[in-house]
């Protein structure tokens, strides 16, 4: 099975790209809704995680505090790549138990990973699409869905690989400035799922 991987720095329009794929009947894998799964009351990770990081991170529902730890973590690349040693091997398993539930019939699969430059999991995928808009843009939409500042929403930014680390490593990039560019966003979806589509039905190279 094709594996498409979908990215693109915060703010960017992932899940609306996603979703899009979706309506076309392609099955979409995200991997911020494996991490929620996996850091769910009860679950052997979310222990490991209050352990390493604080029991005062467990919110009175039981659920993880995400933003409290993204606050904790984000100055501290020490920190954050503990976190990260905890949560990767975790989501990966999870991922690919996900891919391989999935109908045979199903020519390719999309895989939505935020950071898939940053976990080095670029070699997980068989393309590499890209969700891209301008850096200000990303800024203004981060700051209004998380109802912090806009220099914050720059720092989470900043902390991410570069706009022209991930356009380098594309095989295809969308675009996706605004509300403006939904028709041509569906297009362009079109497009793709149409070429993906051939492309699965095509033997690999070292087969033919």
């Amino acid at each position: 099975m094709l594996r498409v991987g979908l990215t693109g720095g915060i703010g960017s329009g992932k899940s609306r790209v996603a979703q899009a794929f979706a309506e076309r009947g392609v099955p979409v894998i995200d991997t911020d809704r494996i991490a929620r799964d996996i850091l769910a009351p009860g679950q052997p990770l979310l222990t490991a995680i209050l352990h390493r990081f604080g029991t005062d991170l467990r919110q009175p529902d039981g659920h993880l505090d995400r933003r409290a730890l993204r606050a904790r973590i984000f100055a501290d690349p020490a920190q954050r790549a503990r976190l990260e040693a905890l949560t990767h091997p975790a989501i990966a398993a999870a991922m690919e138990a996900q891919i391989r539930a999935l109908p045979h019939t199903s020519p390719y699969v999309v895989l939505v990973i935020p950071l898939l430059l940053e976990a080095g999991w670029c070699d997980r995928v068989d393309r590499v699409l890209v969700v891209d808009c301008p850096e200000a843009v990303q800024a203004k939409r981060v700051a209004a869905r998380d109802g912090i500042d806009e220099q914050t929403a720059w720092a989470m930014i900043r902390s991410q690989a570069s706009r022209a680390t991930r356009l380098q490593a594309a095989d295809a990039v969308i675009e996706n400035r605004g509300p403006e560019d939904l028709d041509t966003l569906a297009q362009r979806v079109r497009v793709l799922d149409r070429q993906y589509r051939r492309e699965a039905a095509s033997p690999p190279p070292e087969a033919e």
